[in-house]
């Protein structure tokens, strides 16, 4: 596998600590947040059933025909209101936030910040 840089160990060890503790239901599913240097992923998980429930990310379809443009946390807010929205539609309303070990601010944030703002709680 070759040398694994320190920060990702560091992201993935607190990736397997807050794991633990975090378990998606069909009551409350998993809203797992993913974010590359160019792109942010969202997923509601039910781990009890272990399926993908809702998603949305910035190489979605329905994402790119809206040509949202602006900063990484503007996208980011932009898609979080869209995994809200479709979370709504499927009758999604409460949720447990799984950051994957990243910290809690910047995108990660604005991401979390527009779901809320679409009518999420978590």
């Amino acid at each position: 596998m070759g040398n694994t840089s320190p920060r990702l160990l560091a992201r993935l060890k607190r990736k397997k600590r807050i794991r633990k503790n975090i378990f998606g239901s069909q009551d409350r599913p998993r809203l797992s947040v993913f974010r590359s240097s160019n792109h942010i992923y969202a997923q509601i998980i039910d781990d009890e059933k272990r399926i993908t429930l809702v998603s949305a990310s910035t190489v979605d379809k329905e994402f790119k025909e809206n040509k949202v443009e602006g900063k990484k946390h503007e996208i980011a807010k932009a898609v979080g209101s869209l995994v809200g929205k479709r979370a709504l539609d499927k009758g999604i309303k409460q949720v447990v936030l799984d950051r994957n070990g990243f910290l809690y601010h910047g995108r990660v944030k604005a991401l979390s910040d527009g779901a809320r703002e679409a009518g999420l709680n978590f």
